[in-house]
């Protein structure tokens, strides 16, 4: 596997990114312009952005590409050199994921259809840049113990897994009493229960910090997004729920930290700004120049802390639930949220809506101990028919 030394020494670093015109993709892109010396695209998966991907083929140049359906391949290839093959779907993707030259894999898709492509890029050896974390919430026991089997790295994107990985960096599991996830609280984090009940799409889409997508928005909004994390921080780090906890900080400057059994606390600290736990995992174990804005404490001032309050971010507390159930329960989670998510920016739903289906999938299923993958496609597809047919009447 090449290692990256840094931008002026070594192999370039060979990426296929999947996901490329979503948030996480696009700023990946960005930290490859800001070094383009060190980096390489191989390949590029994306949904139906058909516009932004052929502007981003134009310009990196990879040898593969994937889009969502068969009518956009048709459509892209016409507007591509016709040396860069053009691939499809749920196998576009798994191409896109395994079968370029890259040694590195970005993958930024949203929701459970990324574990299939992870899944084939760690069976080909591949490092994993991970940022779609419903792949470990679905199916986690399988994603790590294949990781371990190949010897393939998952260095961790999300900015609250990246400081704890970078806080954790050489420090030995035994000796950590607790890792805890900053939370911004979203956009309603100042909003009573009873606000809630007549918020719109527009009013959830303004987070007040970061710069995301709509459904990862609204997943702050509710807090399912910091539960699924509290999940992925389970697998990534092998820690036990009861050492995991989540606290309020509404700058997003701490973004997690971790305590010692000493009492020693270390935490990384930043301005907001995804493009450096992007760079850090595809240089890791290296650090370089980032395109990004440097902190001033001075300038900021103050830092604020609040307990998390678990009675009003239902999610977050169903999350750890589902966490602890373990088995199919984390799966029928994201699945539930994702559809109630869906049907939330289609107008279908109130926003309070989304905690209801969550709550009802989980409190109707039969949790199944260590699935195979079989199981986990069955229940999330069975799980996710429930929540698209729950109503209240």
């Amino acid at each position: 596997m090449i290692t990256y030394c840094n931008l002026t020494g070594c192999t370039m670093k060979k990426l296929a990114i999947l996901g490329s015109t979503g948030s996480i993709g696009t700023q990946t892109l960005d930290v490859v312009r800001a070094h383009p010396e060190a980096f390489e695209v191989e390949g590029l998966a994306a949904g139906n952005n058909i516009e932004l991907l052929i502007q981003q083929v134009l310009e990196f140049k990879p040898s593969k590409v994937s889009v969502g359906s068969k009518q956009s391949a048709e459509q892209i290839k016409q507007q591509l050199p016709s040396h860069i093959e053009v691939f499809y779907g749920e196998q576009g993707l798994i191409e896109i994921a395994a079968g370029t030259d890259a040694d590195t894999v970005v993958t930024a898709v949203m929701g459970s259809m990324g574990l299939p492509s992870t899944l084939a890029a760690i069976d080909a050896g591949k490092t994993i840049g991970l940022a779609n974390k419903e792949t470990l919430v679905t199916a986690g026991h399988l994603v790590t113990a294949r990781a371990r089997q190949k010897g393939v790295q998952l260095l961790p994107i999300d900015s609250e897994h990246s400081a704890l990985f970078q806080c954790l960096n050489g420090e030995p599991r035994e000796r950590v009493h607790q890792l805890t996830l900053t939370a911004s609280g979203g956009s309603f984090r100042d909003r009573t229960r009873e606000q809630l009940k007549h918020v719109t799409v527009a009013d959830a889409l303004k987070h007040p910090n970061w710069s995301m997508g709509s459904k990862i928005t609204i997943d702050s909004a509710t807090m399912a997004n910091k539960g699924l994390e509290v999940i992925e921080a389970h697998w990534l780090f092998d820690m036990p729920y009861d050492q995991i906890s989540v606290l309020l900080h509404p700058e997003s400057i701490i973004h997690s930290f971790v305590e010692f059994v000493d009492t020693s606390i270390i935490a990384q600290l930043g301005n907001p700004d995804m493009r450096v736990p992007i760079q850090y995992a595809l240089t890791y174990p290296d650090r370089q120049q980032a395109p990004s804005s440097r902190l001033s404490l001075a300038q900021i001032g103050q830092l604020n802390f609040r307990e998390m309050d678990y009675n009003r971010f239902p999610c977050l507390s169903m999350a750890f639930e589902a966490g602890r159930l373990g088995g199919t329960a984390p799966t029928v989670f994201n699945a539930a949220n994702e559809i109630a998510v869906a049907r939330f920016l289609n107008g279908e739903i109130p926003f309070l809506l989304i905690e209801d289906i969550i709550a009802d999938a989980l409190q109707q299923h039969e949790v199944i101990a260590n699935p195979e993958l079989e199981v986990i496609y069955a229940t999330d597809a069975q799980t996710r028919a429930r929540a698209s047919a729950f109503s209240v009447l």
